[in-house]
């Protein structure tokens, strides 16, 4: 069985089964409606925290928030990366979402074509560092 824990004051992701750290994972995280989805996109592919993000058309979603049921329209982001970059995303997403606790789910694939997995771990790699002169 998979599952997310916080057990750090940081709130580092960790997970029971040592998931390997090149395994590819989709991230579930909800957007509101009416902010720029494109920008936050295009940020997080722009650090490679994350391969592609696939926005869906606005939903409605009802809640518990502050002891009240509540209602908003939002877009659910399907986030493919791999699990080794998975800590860097959620601090990355804590840093631009508007919402003070956004949605952050991380799902495991159990399987997929190789191109399409290995073209993920290649789009999320972190670009190398100059290597300094001698």
């Amino acid at each position: 069985m998979y599952a997310v824990v916080s057990d750090r004051e940081d709130d580092e992701i960790r997970t029971r089964n040592r998931m390997s750290s090149t395994a590819a994972v989709v991230v579930l995280v909800t957007w509101p409606e009416d902010a720029d989805v494109r920008e936050f996109a295009r940020a997080l592919v722009e650090a490679r925290v994350a391969a592609c993000v696939s926005a869906l058309p606005p939903m409605d979603s009802w809640f518990r928030w502050d002891g009240a049921i509540d209602q908003g329209r939002e877009r659910q982001l399907l986030i493919k990366t791999r699990m080794g970059r998975v800590d860097e995303l959620r601090r990355t997403v804590r840093d631009l979402h508007p919402y003070d606790t956004p949605e952050f789910l991380v799902l495991p694939v159990s399987a997929g074509d190789e191109r399409y997995l290995s073209w993920i771990a290649a789009a999320v790699e972190p670009a190398a560092s100059p290597t300094p002169e001698p």
